[in-house]
């Protein structure tokens, strides 16, 4: 195993690792954008990622330069990432000075070739049909990448993509996980009301539930809040008269 190969397995090692709890996506992706302009031979690296708008951002650059392209190309809404990111392929020019470049993207080549690259090349960052943005690689000289370097490239997104896609799933597992603990962390709590109400006030547990809906109500409370006073002993009920309903 040579030492690219070697180094090329670590990459994609660190960019699997996104199971950590303090798993950052923007360190992550800028770390991505690093490894693309080492591995890939690439002048610098930018990387949108869309929202849940569907909107492209810029999320990581690997340079100030790149940073400013990928800026331009989500402000003028031109440019390879955008193609790369609505078709889902890869979007390549040798020579961002050719007269098709400069007839497809007019504002984006200007900017690119002023910030002192010549050629471009995106990938779709995908898992699937599901494009979540798009890494850009730039170059200082023209010409085109070898099918290898691209094949290589689109592997770094893909992965990258795969550990974003785990990660999202992840919080949203985490985040229903929490609301089902919260829900049933109320019900416990709204039982116990109703058990020290049912004593307390001499009535059956429908009509002590009453009494707490009806106290919250009045008072515009939750009624979660309203049974952990009661069962804190912080808040009082009367025992509700005959004329009382709901």
């Amino acid at each position: 195993m040579t030492a690219t190969d070697r180094r090329v397995r670590e990459v994609f090692i660190e960019l699997s690792d996104t199971l950590v709890d303090d798993f950052d996506i923007i360190e992550f992706l800028d770390r991505l954008a690093m490894r693309c302009s080492e591995l890939l031979g690439v002048s610098a690296c930018g990387i949108v990622l869309a929202d849940h708008h569907g909107v492209l951002n810029l999320v990581a650059a690997s340079s100030e330069e790149a940073r400013l392209v990928e800026l331009t190309q989500l402000q003028t809404l031109e440019g390879p990432c955008l193609d790369a990111f609505n078709s889902g392929r890869p979007v390549q020019y040798a020579d961002l000075w050719d007269e098709t470049a400069r007839t497809r993207w007019p504002r984006f080549t200007t900017a690119t070739v002023e910030a002192g690259y010549r050629s471009v090349q995106a990938l779709p960052m995908r898992l699937r049909d599901n494009v979540l943005g798009a890494v850009n690689l730039l170059s200082t000289s023209t010409g085109t990448l070898s099918t290898e370097t691209i094949t290589l490239g689109q592997a770094l997104a893909d992965a990258a993509t795969i550990g974003i896609v785990h990660q999202r799933a992840l919080a949203r597992q985490e985040l229903v996980t929490e609301q089902l603990q919260t829900a049933l962390n109320s019900r416990v709590l709204i039982e116990q009301a109703k058990g020290f109400l049912t004593h307390s006030l001499a009535v059956d547990v429908d009509e002590a539930f009453a009494v707490l809906r009806r106290y919250a109500r009045a008072n515009n409370r939750r009624l979660t809040d309203v049974a952990d006073d009661v069962v804190q002993g912080r808040l009082t009920l009367p025992t509700p008269g005959p004329a009382e309903h709901d």
